[in-house]
């Protein structure tokens, strides 16, 4: 585990919750060794409601927009933490590279499938990096869903699905793949 990644928890995790309180559940569902973890994505704090959820002797590998690793001090401190920058706008081979050899590694990444912040009631086609990565590797899928329109002292919740592998389709086709998969995230919206 990188030590900046400890750091980090062990220093802002408690004043994160107390500002953006959240209920985990599921936890019992994460598998140890390689894993590529989903998400639905609303909201800035999205990445730290999932660390809290896998606790600090976890480290989970954060895939972030190139964009924000522009931003000189927060490019530096994302990198320092094992965040890897993806290039949106076009299929980032350095990026897929990196996540293999994490999960080669025996780590676990963290992706949004969706590519980008999604508003609360909008929906948005999934794109197909997180299956293609994950039939590679044969490394299992782990659904989660966050709640979305979180506010400062409003309490979130983190519902973690279990894992399930995928195999890669004969016709190259991952889109099917990748849909199903927000539906599995989508499933785990809770009910009340």
């Amino acid at each position: 585990m990188r030590s900046a990644y400890l750091l980090y928890y062990i220093i802002l995790y408690p004043i994160a919750r107390i500002l953006l309180p959240c209920a985990v559940f599921g936890r019992e569902n994460i598998p140890a060794g390689p894993l590529v973890i989903c998400a639905n994505h609303t909201s800035l704090m999205d990445p730290v409601l999932v660390g809290y959820a896998f606790g600090r002797k976890r480290q989970l590998f954060f895939m972030a927009k190139a964009e924000l690793f522009k931003v000189p001090v927060l490019g530096a401190f994302l990198r320092s933490i094992g965040v890897f920058p993806i290039n949106r706008e076009e299929t980032d081979i350095s990026s897929i590279r990196t996540a293999i050899r994490h999960l080669k590694n025996g780590q676990q990444i963290m992706m949004f499938p969706e590519g980008t912040r999604v508003g609360d009631s909008d929906m948005v086609p999934a794109k197909s990096g997180a299956v293609r990565i994950a039939t590679k590797m044969k490394a299992p899928i782990l659904p989660i869903y966050i709640t979305p329109g979180k506010k400062i002292l409003r309490s979130s919740k983190v519902v973690i699905g279990m894992p399930y592998t995928v195999e890669a389709p004969a016709d190259k086709n991952y889109l099917p793949l990748a849909d199903e998969l927000m539906v599995k995230i989508q499933a785990l919206e809770p009910k009340h």
